[in-house]
C-alpha cells in the first residue's frame, strides 16, 4: 500500500492487517471439484466466466491438479492406476484454444459477490490435504537456474507418505512436507487480457511462496469484478528459490475461506502468518524484485504499526529478513518476513 494513500484508506487497510485475522464472518461452506468446465488451464482472466460464485465469508474446499500430463506420469514410472481420473478428463476434454499461455491447471474462477477494483480480497487458507500419494520434480533445457549445466530433462517421481508427511526422495534422504499452492491469483487487469499463469504479478498467481501453508491468511488487491481467485500448482515442499523450476509438484486439497473487504485497496500481495507479516514483490529483474518487496514492507509498517517512514526503514533492516520466493517464473519473486513477536501486544 503507498503512503500516498488517503488518510482513511490508510487507516483501513492499516486495521485490515493488523486485525484482520481475528474477525471471525461466518458462511456456508461449497466443495470445488476439478472438472474440463471449472478449471482455466494456464491463465488468469478478468473476462472469463466463474466455476462458482460465493460470499464473503463462505468456504471452499478447492480440489486441485498437479501440472503433468497421463502421458508424462506414466512414462516417469506412475502406475496407470495411480494416475487420476479428474487429470485424464482434464487432459482429453478441455479444447486447445481454452489452453495457455501458461501451462499451470488451476481451478476457478471463483467469483465473489460484491467484489470490485480498489478491494482486497483475504484468503484464509484453513487446511491443504494431499490428494495422491507421489510428487514430482523435473527439470528441462531452457528452464531452472542452471539450464546450462544440465542441458536435457528429467523427471523424478517422488512417493509421499502422508501417515508421517514426509517424502522418501531417495535412500537416506526424507523431506519433511509442508504442502501449499504455488499459485494463488485474482484476475488481473482487464487490460492484461488473458494473463500467462506462469508469472507471478500484482494480481499474484505463481508466487510459489513456500511460507502460503494452512494457518496463513494471503491478502490480494482485486482487480476485476468478482475478484475471480484461481488456485492450483500444488507443492508438498519447496525450498526457496525453486531453482530446477519445479518443487514436489502434486495434486493438493484445499479449504479457503474468503473475506471481502471492501475499498480497502492493496497495491500488490501480502500475506500474513501466525509469527510472521509478509510483504512480496516481483519482477524481471532480482534486484528490483527486493527493492518492491522492501518498501512494501516499509509502507506497512508505517500504516499498521505506526512508525515513521525511516523507523520503518530501519526495522526492516535490522529485524527483518528479505527471502528469495523464486528465480524461475521470469518474473523472479522477493518476500519480507517480519517477525510478529517484536510487536507489543
Amino acid at each position: 500500500m503507498s503512503d500516498r494513500l488517503k488518510p482513511a484508506a490508510v487507516a483501513a487497510v492499516a486495521i485490515l492487517f493488523a486485525g484482520a485475522a481475528h474477525a471471525e464472518p461466518t458462511g456456508q461452506t461449497f466443495t470445488l471439484e476439478v472438472t474440463p468446465a471449472t478449471v482455466a488451464w494456464g491463465n488468469y482472466d478478468a473476462t472469463a466466466k466463474p466455476a462458482l460464485t460465493v460470499h464473503s465469508g463462505d468456504t471452499v474446499v478447492v480440489h486441485t491438479l498437479l501440472t503433468n500430463s497421463p502421458t508424462g506420469l506414466e512414462r516417469n514410472g506412475v502406475p496407470p492406476d495411480q494416475v487420476e481420473a479428474s487429470l485424464r478428463d482434464v487432459y482429453a476434454n478441455v479444447p486447445a484454444s481454452a489452453r495457455g499461455p501458461g501451462g499451470h491447471i488451476l481451478t476457478g474462477p471463483i467469483a465473489i459477490e460484491g467484489a470490485e477494483p480498489g478491494d482486497t480480497l483475504e484468503i484464509r487458507i484453513q487446511k491443504i490435504d494431499l490428494a495422491i500419494p507421489y510428487a514430482y520434480n523435473g527439470f528441462r533445457y531452457g528452464a531452472g537456474i542452471l539450464t546450462d549445466d544440465f542441458p536435457y530433462a528429467r523427471t523424478k517421481i517422488i512417493p509421499l507418505d502422508k501417515a508421517r508427511m514426509v517424502a522418501h526422495f531417495a535412500p537416506g534422504v526424507t523431506i519433511p512436507l509442508h504442502p501449499f499452492f504455488g499459485s494463488m491469483g485474482v484476475a488481473p487487469p482487464p487490460g492484461f487480457g488473458r494473463y500467462d499463469s506462469t508469472p507471478p504479478t500484482i494480481n499474484g498467481g505463481n508466487m510459489d511462496n513456500k511460507e502460503l501453508v494452512a494457518g496463513t491468511t494471503l491478502f490480494l488487491p482485486v482487480h476485476a469484478k468478482g475478484a475471480l481467485f484461481e488456485v492450483g500448482d500444488g507443492h508438498a515442499g519447496q525450498g526457496n528459490g525453486e531453482v530446477d523450476v519445479t518443487a514436489m509438484e502434486t495434486s493438493l486439497i484445499g479449504t479457503l475461506q474468503f473475506v471481502l473487504h471492501k475499498g480497502e485497496k492493496l497495491s500488490g500481495p501480502r500475506a500474513e502468518t501466525p509469527t510472521h507479516y509478509i510483504a512480496m514483490g516481483f519482477d524481471d529483474d532480482l534486484s528490483i524484485a527486493a527493492h518492491k518487496a522492501v518498501r512494501e514492507m516499509v509502507d506497512f509498517l508505517i500504516s499498521a504499526k505506526g512508525l515513521s517512514r525511516d523507523d520503518a526503514y530501519m526495522l526492516v533492516s535490522v529485524a527483518g529478513d528479505v527471502d528469495i520466493t523464486e528465480v524461475v517464473d521470469r518474473n523472479k519473486g522477493v518476500h519480507v518476513m517480519m517477525p510478529k513477536a517484536i510487536f507489543a501486544k
